[in-house]
């Protein structure tokens, strides 16, 4: 949506069908429209883990950005601190890992973009907030899309049903390499590789050794 107001107003009507539990907006404003306990419609079909209905296991946080309607613009960081407040307190209340903040591009690839590359998954990491692990003093792979579908799978990525593993992929380096781009490279597998050996979605089968 282009601004707030706007977002506000879609999510509120029953007609739409859509909902979430907060909305961010870019000045730090906060709105809870969802209890945390109730279920949302923010995510749709998609799957993370065992989780296939998404909806009904999280709790969904909206940003207001008009993401490619103005070129993707960054995140304000107001709207960062306050996302960063949140997490917090979600995160405390109802015992949420690290590896349990997704974006709905991970439950959703191909079909949902957002938070977008614009967005710092490397800050909320730092932070103890979301996971993230960089390119360097990665282990030796090849481009070998067997591999790189177990170290998804792994973290929690499904591709039955959004189009293969291929489609995993974009939201993988939207998600840890948004500046990629091309096909499957080593780097995608050995990254792949690290992240699902630190951090093994709680519910997905182990990485073998």
């Amino acid at each position: 949506m282009e601004c707030a107001e706007a977002a506000l107003h879609r999510l509120c009507d029953p007609a739409a069908e859509v909902s979430a539990h907060y909305v961010v907006g870019g000045r730090g404003e906060l709105w809870q429209l969802v209890p945390e306990e109730a279920r949302a419609w923010h995510a749709g079909t998609g799957a993370w883990g065992a989780v296939h209905d998404v909806n009904s296991r999280s709790i969904g946080i909206e940003l207001v950005n008009p993401g490619p309607l103005d070129g993707l613009p960054p995140y304000p960081e107001p709207q960062m601190v306050a996302l960063e407040r949140l997490l917090d307190d979600i995160m405390a209340r109802w015992n949420i890992p690290p590896a349990r903040v997704i974006g709905h591009s991970d439950m959703a690839p191909g079909r949902k973009a957002d938070p977008g590359p614009k967005f710092d998954w490397s800050r909320l990491a730092r932070g103890g907030r979301a996971i993230f692990v960089g390119e360097r003093g990665l282990g030796p792979a090849t481009a070998d899309w067997e591999v790189f579908a177990r170290a998804c799978g792994v973290m929690g990525y499904h591709a039955a049903d959004v189009g293969g593993w291929p489609v995993v992929l974009g939201a993988f380096r939207l998600r840890f390499r948004p500046w990629a781009s091309g096909p499957l490279s080593a780097t995608d597998v050995a990254l792949a590789l690290e992240i699902a050996r630190r951090h093994p979605c709680v519910d997905a089968p182990a990485l073998p050794t």
